[in-house]
């Protein structure tokens, strides 16, 4: 049990950091769309129409992604206080139903965001010419981040593991898992 969890926290330390390098990346490009759509509309007297819906769906995925990262970095959704003040059993049985709550969280949001995108599927973004069920898979990305990561940590748990930081950072709290 024990190298299965460090196996796994290992590819989710490695998938963490691909998803902050990706919202990082996302948050850059937004501005830069951003900063060509206000160019447009007040230097070149010509409004890229496309920038808006562009910028919106690039802030879609990197609020989600990071969020998701921060679940896994306990920078997100928990029970701190209580953590803080509880020991023994009752902190590991908090830990654990935290957890769990995260993980059903993470569901509904794959869930639901999986319906909303097939509802809608058919509909056209009109500036950007791309299905508006486009809108939703962020949703749906973010819940199976979650849920993996949620995982990890009750595997860590179960294990008597901690969680491993990403890849060249030293940072985080990941000492408290």
């Amino acid at each position: 049990m024990k190298a299965f969890a460090a196996a796994y926290s290992r590819f989710a330390a490695n998938l963490s950091f691909v998803c902050l390098v990706a919202a990082g990346i996302g948050l850059v490009a937004m501005t830069v769309i951003v900063s060509w759509t206000v160019f447009g509309r007040y230097v070149l007297n010509a409004t890229p129409t496309w920038g808006e819906p562009a910028s919106l769906f690039l802030m879609l995925w990197f609020i989600l992604l990071g969020g998701a990262v921060g679940v896994r970095e306990l920078d997100h959704m928990g029970f701190d206080v209580m953590l803080f003040y509880m020991r023994g059993k009752w902190r590991s049985g908090l830990v654990v139903f935290n957890e769990l709550l995260v993980t059903l969280f993470g569901c509904a949001m794959v869930i639901y965001g999986t319906q909303l995108a097939a509802k809608v599927w058919g509909d056209r973004l009109p500036m950007i010419g791309i299905s508006k069920g486009w809108d939703y898979v962020p949703i749906v990305a973010g819940g199976v981040l979650v849920m993996v990561f949620s995982l990890e940590k009750l595997l860590l748990q179960a294990s008597g593991e901690r969680l491993r930081p990403m890849p060249f950072f030293a940072g985080g709290h990941g000492s408290e898992a």
